[in-house]
């Protein structure tokens, strides 16, 4: 028989043999390789596989400042100009409205230039792609459909193809649907369903007004730093013959990978070595079990010594029976795994918005491939790990010793003892790195928790009204149909107040304009201030529970025609009027120099939170909506939608259906979508922090689980190695209390140790986690003084438990023992 089948046929009947044991190994690699295997299955599918696109390493977004989109003009003229690029292309959100069917929506999508495509080298998996003649006016009504889409609203029917769908009152020509795995953008408007040609020759001139997300595919032999440097040259061009538009204007070129990943990197990479440590514990808890079955075997490896057996083949058989139990905790873990991911799952897939998504290409992360070889690898790592060090101390015995009646060695069993404790040490070190992290995240989350966001964000319904390719609502049709669908919302039993908004805070996309101030300096081209601008109806500061710190909210005075006016927030009013009389004062958004149109500061709000919930406040201010010509009559599906916020008095998910039903009963054709409650908006706003405590927490508390469990180990293996001693001890007399305190002091001691180890590791290794803190430090004294008591209470326990057993023993019984 081939020595490998002997040696694993042996070690099963090893592990067999003390099922108690074995069951207790099995449940620590369990959990320590099963968490491993969940958290690579997210850093695969985030950071290591590749993103669907052809050669996608030489992908490159192109945006201003690294974040912000640009003008057609700016974007014709790059692609004109630079030479770095095989292709070039543009997209743009699109929001149309689907009629016509049996039921009105509001899709996501994206217009997409003409070399988008062929730049991402995707091809559609039915139907064909744009061609050409796409992108030529009046051709232009053709429309790629996603995958997801296809199946969702058209049950998988390949007859879509040519059909004509009616999005925003127009026919649009269905000619193609995307491969399953096709998501594009994969950073921004992620949940887009359907793509559609984007004509920029009607736009070519427009260069103030910024909306346009460009990529670009690198030439072969160019990097990233060559086309940095020429998009360089051609901003300072453009600056210099644009000046008023594109003084200042910079633009970055960072690989799409980057862009995608690179905000969510450094925390998977912080929670991948927690969970490491988790197995390391796992590991060393394993290796004291090994370890006490390896003594308890003393006198049979010495007799197979004895009998012709090497070192080398002790070693390799114990080995065996080690990677045996650690590939049968693997086995055990797939379970675990898939159970770990599909939990993952329901915290980090979409989010409340279309725009971002909460962890990049979550829709990828699964138990696949490479993370199957990933848990079969980390096992046998696992199993040669926990055991080689308990193989190699039972090789190294003494034989004669081992044989002679007893049949322990006192040195071996000394030795053993020692490394026994060592292991414990290194148990309790590890935990308490990462109690310590877990605790700094804790204290960070609380401080975020506590922030005020400005404005109540509880009992908050609101949902999207959007009339795109409803050309009846227009002016003051369009008045009186949001004003209908407002009075009927807010005569529902239990909503204290309505109104609405083109973009809440914390909720969707910002957009930013840039202002002057009358009585203030012009600034140069380029160098002036911009604020974030909203538009909003009478109401909508009461509905959100946004306090007025001076004058006066919207009323229904504020028409088209009456006198212009704008309400700021606090940052704005304190920066240009700092005597508190900003009410009165003029700003304009036009150029000063060229008759603007001055708006009066009728009212002064609170500072609230815009888009970042740890983010200071912009400068902020608010258009009425009756007097804004783009939201009041304009058929540009970007001003033609308005999110309605509703106040309810209970839980406001309960009045969704009535609020829809309040509107569709004005027009039930209207396209309702987003319907969600303001909690959720700011519960997404800050997943990141709470996935990040919830898995090191998690993890810390397993590590202290598994340290406790490894201190009651080798107390319990110590009290039961010395049963005569506490014999001997007893019979002369020392006291229960003796012996309790004997043993405690013992367990306290290891944990003593390895506590200051870990207080030393987690002084360095917490530094780590200054990026993930809010106004907490690394080093903050509250955590570091904190930690150290909860687990001395918990070594407590467990070294409690075995002294108790200790004073139970019969000084008679073990004199006889021996």
């Amino acid at each position: 028989m081939h020595p490998l089948v002997q040696d694993l046929r042996y070690a099963v009947r090893m592990l067999l043999k003390s099922r108690g044991a074995t069951l207790i190994a099995i449940a620590a690699l369990a959990l320590g390789i099963g968490a491993n295997t969940a958290i690579f299955s997210v850093v695969h599918a985030v950071l290591l596989a590749p993103l669907p696109y052809r050669e996608a390493d030489r992908i490159v977004t192109l945006l201003r400042d690294g974040k912000g989109p640009v003008s057609p003009a700016d974007f014709l003229d790059w692609q004109k100009q630079a030479h770095s690029f095989e292709f070039m292309a543009t997209a743009e959100a699109w929001g149309p409205n689907l009629t016509g069917r049996e039921r009105p929506e509001q899709m996501v999508g994206l217009h997409l230039g003409q070399d988008m495509l062929p730049l991402l080298g995707v091809a559609p998996l039915l139907g064909r792609a744009f061609l050409p003649e796409d992108f030529q006016a009046g051709k232009d009504h053709v429309v790629l459909l996603s995958y997801r889409l296809w199946q969702r609203r058209f049950n998988s029917d390949p007859g879509i193809l040519g059909q004509k769908l009616l999005l925003n009152n127009e026919a649009y020509t269905a000619v193609g649907v995307m491969p399953p795995k096709f998501r594009f953008a994969p950073f921004w408007v992620t949940q887009a369903e359907m793509w559609a040609p984007q004509n920029l020759a009607v736009r070519a001139a427009e260069r103030t007004v910024h909306s346009l997300r460009p990529f670009a595919r690198l030439r072969p032999g160019v990097n990233v730093k060559q086309a940095q440097a020429e998009m360089d040259a051609i901003c300072s061009r453009l600056a210099r013959a644009y000046p008023d538009a594109d003084a200042g204007f910079t633009v970055r070129v960072e690989p799409l990978r980057e862009k995608v990943v690179g905000d969510v990197r450094p925390a998977l990479l912080i929670i991948l070595g927690a969970v490491g440590f988790v197995l390391l514990i796992a590991c060393a808890n394993v290796a004291n079990v090994q370890l006490a079955r390896a003594l308890a075997r003393t006198r049979e490896i010495a007799v197979r010594t004895a009998l012709g057996a090497g070192r080398l083949r002790i070693v390799r058989q114990l080995l065996t029976e080690s990677v045996v139990l650690a590939l049968i905790g693997g086995a055990a873990v797939l379970l675990l795994a898939i159970w770990g991911v599909d939990w993952l799952k329901t915290f980090v897939g979409v989010g409340a918005g279309d725009f971002s998504p909460k962890i990049p290409r979550a829709e990828a992360i699964g138990v696949n491939t490479p993370v199957l070889l990933f848990s079969l690898a980390l096992s046998v790592l696992t199993g040669v790990l926990f055991g080689m060090i308990p193989a190699l101390h039972a090789a190294q015995g003494d034989v004669n010793d081992a044989l002679k009646e007893g049949g322990r060695s006192s040195t071996h069993g000394t030795s053993s003892n020692r490394l026994r404790g060592l292991l414990v040490i290194s148990e309790v070190a590890i935990a308490l790195v990462l109690l310590v992290g877990a605790g700094l995240l804790v204290r960070s989350f609380l401080r975020i928790e506590a922030i005020d966001p400005g404005f109540n964000p509880h009992h908050l319904l609101m949902t999207t009204v959007s009339v795109a390719g409803n050309p009846q609502y227009v002016g003051a049709r369009r008045e009186a149909l949001y004003r209908q669908i407002v009075d009927q919302v807010k005569a529902l039993p239990g909503v204290e107040s309505a109104s609405m908004v083109n973009h809440p805070p914390m909720a969707v996309d910002v957009w930013g304009f840039p202002f002057s101030v009358e009585g203030h300096p012009l600034p140069r081209p380029g160098e002036g201030p911009s604020a974030v601008f909203r538009v909003a109806r009478p109401g909508y500061f009461r509905a959100m529970n946004i306090p007025l710190v001076q004058g006066r909210d919207f009323t229904d005075g504020d028409k088209l025609h009456a006198p212009e006016v704008v309400i700021v927030n606090e940052k704005l009013a304190k920066a240009y009027w700092p005597n508190g009389d900003a009410v009165g004062k003029r700003l304009t958004l036009d150029d000063p120099r060229k008759n603007p149109l001055w708006l009066t500061v009728v009212g002064v709000i609170r500072n609230v939170k815009q888009w970042e919930w740890t983010g200071e406040p912009d400068y902020e201010f608010y258009l009425a909506f009756a007097q804004n010509t783009g939201f009041y009559e304009s058929t540009n599906p970007w001003f033609s939608a308005m999110t309605l916020v509703v106040r309810t008095s209970g839980e406001p998910l309960a009045f969704s259906k009535a609020v829809q039903n309040a509107a569709w009963s004005v027009d039930k054709n209207l396209p309702l979508s987003h319907v969600q409650t303001y909690d959720r908006i700011i519960a997404d706003s800050v997943w990141r922090q709470r996935f990040n405590l919830m898995l090191v927490g998690l993890f810390a508390a397993l590590a202290l689980l598994l340290a406790a469990v490894g201190i009651y180990g080798v107390m319990a293996y110590s009290v039961t190695e010395r049963t005569h001693e506490i014999g001997i001890r007893m019979a002369l007399g020392a006291k229960q209390g003796d012996v309790l305190r004997l043993v405690v002091r013992e367990g306290m001691a290891l944990a003593a140790i390895g506590a200051a180890i870990g207080l030393a590791g987690a002084f360095v290794l917490t530094r780590f986690l200054s990026g993930l803190l809010y106004q907490v430090k690394a080093n903050d004294p509250v955590v570091f003084a904190a930690v150290p008591p909860l687990f001395a209470a918990v070594a407590f326990l467990a070294s409690y438990v075995p002294a108790r057993r200790a004073t139970r023993v019969d000084p008679m019984i073990a004199l006889r023992c021996e």
